[in-house]
């Protein structure tokens, strides 16, 4: 749980820091509908060494992003698992009842896996260099034309900030809760998937008493400052639009284009 980084805010003063929030917002969601293009390993060859200059442009250690990545390393895992046995075309390579592992499978399952990578990468970097008050300007601004059919604009984006500012703390929570019950002498690793999963049942009820607390004193912090809901705010810090965000535009469409010529 320690290693889970997503939705921490590193302060390092990096280029990427100081863009506009709102043009990192819109690039890091281009971003994702891009990668669902790339079908060569060319293509997605190109996609990885953008995610690595960004990485480095954000001055974040590469070793933190493996970190982040390792909580969720059996999910992609299993979905990975089940596109090599279950997929059809191509060529087989070995087939017995209903398991059928075929070349097309083994390469959409590369590309599957090289899109989870992607989507975690681009989304932590989006994260550890946005801090969750500017995600929820970010979010505000672009937005703003929905204003004119009365969507609550502020108080979605500020839904979405504050769910990001407590995925670190729910899941720093949950370490604790775990460390608590593991001196009480209860082993989170032992037995078969069964007895597993209902080991993690004791974790629920302290977690979600610890998340009402939170969003108890999170509630009692705002209408103390004043919040309402639906009224008219100004902002602390106004963001402006820099010629980096002008130059980042530039390099997603070269990106794009790059992308869409090598396609299969």
């Amino acid at each position: 749980m320690d290693n889970f980084i997503f939705g921490r805010y590193l302060p390092m003063g990096s280029i990427i820091h100081k863009m506009n929030p709102a043009a990192k917002i819109f690039l890091c969601f281009y971003f994702v509908i891009l990668v669902f293009f790339a079908n060569s390993f060319f293509s997605y060859f190109a996609m990885s060494l953008f995610v690595i200059i960004l990485i480095f442009l954000s001055k974040s250690p590469i070793k933190m992003f493996f970190k982040g990545i390792m909580p969720l390393i059996w999910i992609i895992l299993f979905t990975i698992l089940i596109q090599i046995l279950f997929s059809s075309g191509g060529d087989i390579i070995y087939k017995i009842w209903i398991i059928n592992i075929t070349t097309l499978g083994i390469k959409n399952a590369m590309f599957l896996f090289m899109r989870f990578i992607l989507i975690i990468s681009i989304s932590t970097i989006l994260t550890i260099t946005t801090d969750p008050l500017e995600i929820s300007s970010g979010i505000s601004i672009l937005l703003n034309p929905l204003k004119k059919i009365k969507f609550p604009v502020e108080t979605f984006s500020l839904m979405i900030s504050i769910a990001l500012r407590f995925v670190p703390t729910l899941t720093d929570e949950t370490k604790t809760i775990m460390d608590a019950q593991r001196s009480r002498g209860v082993d989170f690793g032992s037995g078969g998937l069964i007895k597993r999963i209902k080991s993690f049942i004791p974790l629920l009820i302290p977690l979600f008493v610890s998340a009402f607390k939170h969003a108890d004193s999170l509630s009692i912090a705002m209408e103390s400052r004043g919040y309402k809901i639906n009224s008219k705010r100004t902002h602390y810090q106004n963001y402006k639009w820099s010629n980096f965000d002008t130059i980042s535009f530039f390099v997603a469409i070269l990106l794009s284009i790059i992308i869409f010529m090598l396609r299969n």
